[in-house]
């Protein structure tokens, strides 16, 4: 008796043994075989004595029976992927990308003047195509499917400062107070101005890397550039850049500040202006020409302006500096063979959610123009600069300053 039961708990382990190692519908029919071979109840041995649901013998039973080969959709489960949802998802980013239409917001050139972001790639997939929002990819997924397809990008680190003056820690405290100070007066305008270094126009290698392929000269020597001057309203977290064909000199810088405090409606306001540099030889508070033209300015709008430099070797905690940063990696895999594209790179940049405004400046200005020492005094008397930090602080007053201007221009 003993060895009978040993049998059949071997014959059983055999089946179990061949049925396991089978796949999809073999198994199941295999198994179907074995319950009708069973008799009354085979679907219920099958399932525990084999471990096939009934479900599965009844499928196989019927592929027996009929003749007919269910075959197995496995792919179809689950979530679909959303180039399986939207078929044409794939082909429509690589017009975009490939074909680099997403230059203008208008969608009138095939230029490309920037390296999407996900976020600009959703925006463009739904003005341009007709997208809804809710079907589109999350910005997550849609990264991952612009990795699969191949495009993919950089950033840009900035390096830590050299060194620094004795003054750097005193000339950081009274930034940060002033700063403060501005924060909590409303009637304070604080910018933040730079020159960033000249652009070199032509099918140069920018060293970054790009969503399409590029391809560029095999030397960076440029007959023609472009120098980028930025004003950034820091409470704002506007930017407004003007393009040169020229060097950015103290009246170039002084003319685009005239022009933005016009235009914004500052002048005779009330407002005063704080202002940040890092003491450049162009707009330095011992450059003899910008000085002048910066009382001038105070005199003109009939406003205090706060000059505040930032010390050697740390120009990068300029707040301008950050959008030079965004603009770098905006367009660091790209060609910038035009004006026409620089300026374009620029304007479809974004910086805290916001566009830059660009201008392109055609006028020459002379360089090395100076105010003699002797007229230089004068300019002092609208000046007051910070005790033991003269050279980085410096205040200038509109009703002095208008005194001053007034006797300049006695003798002209």
């Amino acid at each position: 008796m003993k060895s009978i039961q040993e049998s059949i708990k071997n014959v059983k382990h055999l089946f179990q043994g061949c049925i396991d190692k089978l796949k999809g519908g073999d198994k199941r029919r295999s198994a179907a075989k074995i319950a009708i071979s069973y008799g009354n109840g085979g679907q219920t041995f099958a399932e525990k004595e084999l471990g096939i649901s009934r479900n599965t013998v009844r499928k196989g039973i019927q592929e027996i029976t009929s003749g007919e080969i269910i075959h197995d959709r496995f792919n179809d489960r689950g979530r679909k992927k959303s180039t399986v949802k939207l078929p044409e998802l794939e082909k429509h980013i690589s017009e975009i990308m490939d074909g680099q239409s997403q230059a203008d917001p208008k969608f009138q050139t095939d230029r490309l003047y920037t390296n999407l972001t996900c976020s600009a790639l959703r925006k463009i997939l739904i003005e341009k195509y007709g997208y809804f929002d809710d079907e589109l990819p999350t910005e997550r997924t849609l990264n991952n499917l612009l990795n699969e397809m191949k495009y993919t990008l950089k950033t840009v680190k900035k390096t830590l400062p050299k060194q620094k003056i004795k003054e750097t820690d005193a000339i950081f405290a009274n930034l940060s107070y002033i700063h403060e100070e501005a924060n909590q007066n409303p009637n304070v305008v604080r910018l933040s101005i730079d020159t960033k270094d000249r652009v070199k126009i032509g099918k140069f290698s920018r060293g970054g890397k790009s969503r399409v392929e590029v391809k560029a000269l095999d030397h960076d020597f440029a007959d023609e550039t472009v120098t980028p001057f930025g004003i950034m309203d820091v409470k704002e977290k506007t930017v407004d850049i003007s393009l040169s064909d020229t060097k950015v000199t103290a009246d170039f810088m002084a003319d685009r500040l005239d022009e933005y405090w016009r235009i914004k409606g500052y002048s005779n306001s009330g407002k005063s202006l704080l202002l940040n540099a890092d003491n450049g030889s162009e707009n330095s508070s011992r450059r003899t020409q910008f000085v002048k033209r910066m009382v001038e300015f105070s005199a003109k709008h009939n406003t205090e302006v706060t000059l505040a430099y930032y010390p050697p070797y740390h120009s990068k905690y300029n707040p301008i500096e950050r959008v030079w940063g965004v603009l770098e990696q905006h367009w660091n895999g790209s060609l910038l063979d035009t004006k026409e594209a620089v300026e374009k790179y620029i304007q479809t940049m974004t910086y805290a959610g916001n566009h830059a405004c660009v201008s392109v400046i055609t006028q020459a200005y002379e360089t090395g123009v100076r105010v003699s020492a002797d007229e230089m005094e004068i300019y002092e008397d609208a000046l007051e600069r910070a005790t033991g930090l003269e050279k980085w602080f410096v205040k200038i007053s509109p009703k002095k300053s208008m005194t001053v201007v007034e006797f300049m221009n006695s003798f002209d």
